[in-house]
């Protein structure tokens, strides 16, 4: 039992510091943007280093080379090839 209470602490506290990480940067994470790649960061994977660590999903590598776009199936980010 005190196991479990402890779990579900650890799990709230969790969540108000992600609620409060989103709050203060005005957004849902890294969802709905559009981040500008060269040619120097390939091979693309999703999320990248810039990221936020607490919005983190599994490394997905995404190919962008052959039309210049690619969008995250995990979080929607989506990504332009700009060199």
């Amino acid at each position: 039992m005190l196991e479990t209470q402890h779990q579900q602490n650890k799990a709230l506290a969790r969540g108000a510091i992600m609620a409060e990480q989103t709050q203060n940067s005005g957004g849902t994470g890294n969802a709905g943007q559009i981040q500008k790649i060269t040619r120097s960061e390939l091979p693309l994977h999703c999320p990248t280093e810039k990221m936020a660590l607490w919005d983190a999903h599994p490394r997905v590598f995404l190919p962008i080379e052959d039309n210049g776009k690619a969008r995250c199936p995990y979080c929607g980010t989506e990504y332009e090839l700009i060199d």
